[in-house]
């Protein structure tokens, strides 16, 4: 699903405009970002799930077309661990 449908279905399931659902979602993700900027970063909803923040440490990996070793950084990520409800769904 593209941000285009996601945001056609919410405009008719809540019965809003396009416009209205457009700024809405991007209001959401907006939010979410912000959260996880912070140290301890983490957005729960209940019976969806929860994303958090994760330090990956620093690593050796591999070229694959050279075979050569390289080094790849510590950097963060996001992580997202569905909840029951959404587990059950799918």
């Amino acid at each position: 699903m593209t941000k285009a449908e996601l945001v056609d279905n919410m405009a008719n399931d809540a019965g809003i405009s396009k416009a209205a659902a457009g700024t809405a979602l991007n209001s959401f993700v907006d939010s979410v970002t912000k959260a996880l900027k912070k140290k301890e970063g983490k957005v729960t909803l209940v019976g969806f799930g929860t994303f958090s923040k994760v330090r990956r440490k620093a690593r050796k990996g591999r070229n694959p077309q050279t075979g050569e070793t390289i080094k790849i950084k510590a950097s963060n990520t996001v992580r997202f661990k569905p909840g029951k409800a959404l587990k059950e769904a799918i």
